[in-house]
C-alpha cells in the first residue's frame, strides 16, 4: 500500500475519502463556520491525509463551493413539489421554518467569504436567485399581476426572517408570514382570488 492510500495512522483512502471529506466539511462548517474551520480539522475529521485530501480538492475554496453546490440542488423540493397544497398554501409553506434551524449555509458564507469572486459567492448568489425565481413561478400559478416582484418580496422576507431569528434567538417566521399573506392577497386579483377560494373549499 503506498503513502497515497493511507489516511491518518495508516487507515486506507478507499473510495469514499471525496465523500467523507464532503461529509466532514458540511458538519463542520454549518457548526463553526467557514473560516473557523482548517484543513487539518477536516482531515482529521475525514480521516483522511492531508495530501488525500488534495488529491480531490485542490484546496478549501473549492471544498466550500462543492458544500454549497450539493447542499439543496433542487431548491426547497419539499415546498415547491407539493402537489398537496394550492400556490398560495406552496408560497406561505416557504416561511414554515423551524426557529432551531441554522442559518442559512449560503448567507453564512458569503457573510464570511468577503469576496465576491469566490466561487461559493457566486453559488450562493445563483441559490438565491433560484429561490426568488421558484416563487416567482408559484406566484405565477396562484395568478399574481406581477409575480417576479412577489418572488423578490418574498425571497427578502425568507433572509430577514432567517437573520433576525438567528441575531435574536426568537422566530421571526410567523411574523414574516403574516406579513407574506398580505403581500400575496394584495398581488393577486380579485377573480384570481375567487378561483384559489374556490379550489381550497373543494378540496
Amino acid at each position: 500500500m503506498t503513502e497515497l492510500e493511507k489516511g491518518p495512522q495508516g487507515r486506507r483512502r478507499g473510495r469514499g475519502a471525496r465523500e467523507r471529506i464532503i461529509s466532514a466539511s458540511q458538519q463542520l462548517f454549518r457548526e463553526q463556520g467557514i473560516n473557523r474551520t482548517g484543513m487539518d480539522q477536516l482531515c482529521a475529521a475525514a480521516q483522511v491525509s492531508k495530501r488525500t485530501a488534495y488529491q480531490h480538492f485542490t484546496g478549501k475554496d473549492e471544498l466550500v463551493a462543492e458544500y454549497l453546490r450539493r447542499f439543496d440542488p433542487s431548491v426547497l423540493p419539499g415546498v415547491f413539489d407539493r402537489t398537496d397544497l394550492t400556490p398560495r398554501e406552496r408560497l406561505l409553506a416557504a416561511f414554515d421554518i423551524p426557529p432551531t434551524t441554522p442559518l442559512c449555509p449560503y448567507i453564512g458564507a458569503a457573510v464570511e467569504l468577503h469576496d465576491p469572486q469566490h466561487p461559493a459567492s457566486q453559488y450562493a448568489r445563483d441559490y438565491k436567485k433560484a429561490v426568488a425565481a421558484r416563487l416567482a413561478d408559484t406566484a405565477r400559478e396562484a395568478g399574481a399581476t406581477d409575480p417576479e416582484q412577489l418572488g423578490e418580496q418574498l425571497a427578502l422576507l425568507i433572509d430577514g426572517a432567517a437573520a433576525r431569528t438567528r441575531v435574536l434567538n426568537a422566530d421571526a417566521f410567523p411574523t414574516a408570514a403574516a406579513i407574506a399573506a398580505v403581500l400575496i392577497d394584495n398581488a393577486i386579483p380579485a377573480t384570481a382570488g375567487d378561483d384559489r377560494r374556490r379550489e381550497e373549499v373543494s378540496s
